[in-house]
């Protein structure tokens, strides 16, 4: 914003000379302005700002430059006032086009601010164009228009994805497009395979487990070969308890049935026979998970510990590849400490334990895993 007093004062000093002591009184204004602008002291800005424009009412810059001051004061009737006087008198003026959309934006007027946020949006620099951007998903959001508000929220995260404030009103929008979507379908088809399947995951991600697997067998009376429905009745079974493994490993082998390449189906039974000790069977199932999808950091993980015993050398083989899909998981580097000690290689054992523990005392030691697995854990 501090290039639009710049624009004025260039223009004050070479465009429109005043002679004498106006044109003294009128640099000591804008010198001032320009000093109280930059370091935040608004109300001084204003004053001289406002002086200036009775000295110079013809000069459009220091109506530009004034209106900058009152939308940083939050006086956003006022900026858009004085930005279209600038804008009457020099269409050419840079940037008033969106400092006058996001002003219109602030008082609510968002059919008007539309197309000034949209082409500061498409067009503008690094932090103008993130400025114009958050007003815009709100216009769009308050004129329903709700596909434009979901386009302008992806390419905001795209622009700034580390931003944590367009991505908490991204994470607004697009949870408010889900629930929006959701409940047209529970309202138009709430009893078809769809809504059933709907309901399930949303009776599951609250714990309503019991609830869920009924709406899964619905699912299932409906469509019997539908797709990943047994893999999330197995699911349902493991949160309620270990009790139900034997019931949950029926449900993967049914998916699996259905669909052999369903990698999640695989690796949950392959963690079921890994936690009853049957190895061989634990590591088949592993194994056929990564052959459908080799990046699957966890099913490494899950086969290194499968084969631990047996083929130390293809465990340090597994966890290496996870390490280099995921560098962070303490886990496989705990596992990778047990591999190397089996192979003899004190060295790197050392090196994994320290990984280990570096990673276990970091404040984000808990290393986030997929909701949709089942994590491994150290034993």
């Amino acid at each position: 914003m501090q290039n639009w007093t710049t624009v004025a004062a260039l223009c004050l000093l070479l465009c429109c000379p005043t002679a004498g002591r106006a044109q003294d009184d009128a640099q000591s204004l804008l010198q001032q302005g320009q000093k109280a602008l930059e370091q935040g002291q608004y109300a001084t800005a204003e004053q001289a700002y406002q002086r200036l424009v009775r000295l110079q009412p013809e000069t459009p810059e220091i109506h530009a430059a004034l209106g900058v001051v009152y939308f940083k004061e939050g006086k956003f009737d006022l900026a858009a006032a004085e930005l279209r006087r600038a804008r009457q008198m020099k269409p050419s003026l840079p940037q008033v086009d969106a400092l006058l959309a996001m002003s219109l934006s602030e008082q609510g007027q968002f059919q008007q601010a539309l197309p000034g946020l949209e082409k500061c949006f498409r067009a503008s620099g690094t932090e103008l164009k993130r400025m114009c951007g958050l007003r815009l998903e709100r216009a769009y959001i308050s004129l329903h228009d709700d596909t434009q508000a979901v386009e302008t929220a992806l390419a905001l995260q795209k622009a700034y994805p580390e931003d944590p404030e367009i991505l908490y009103y991204a994470s607004k929008i697009f949870g408010n497009e889900a629930f929006l979507a959701a409940q047209k379908l529970f309202q138009s088809a709430p009893h078809s395979v769809w809504g059933l399947m709907a309901a399930g995951e949303a009776q599951e991600s609250q714990g309503q487990t019991e609830e869920a697997i009924r709406d899964y067998r619905e699912v299932l009376r409906l469509d019997p070969e539908k797709p990943n429905i047994h893999f999330r009745i197995g699911r349902a079974l493991l949160k309620e308890g270990p009790k139900n493994a034997a019931e949950a490993a029926s449900e993967f082998q049914q998916e699996l049935a259905i669909d052999p390449s369903n990698a999640n189906a695989a690796y949950e039974l392959a963690e079921i026979y890994r936690q009853q000790g049957q190895e061989s069977e634990a590591a088949k199932y592993f194994e056929q998970a990564l052959s459908h999808w080799p990046e699957f950091e966890e099913a490494h993980v899950g086969l290194a510990a499968a084969v631990m015993q047996s083929r130390p050398d293809l465990a340090e083989q597994q966890l290496h590849q996870a390490l280099a899909l995921d560098p962070k998981d303490p886990v496989a580097w705990y596992r990778l400490a047990q591999a190397e000690r089996a192979l003899g290689h004190p060295e790197e054992q050392k090196h994994a334990l320290e990984e280990f523990a570096r990673l276990k005392n970091q404040a984000s030691a808990s290393h986030p895993s997929s909701t949709e697995i089942t994590p491994q854990q150290i034993e």
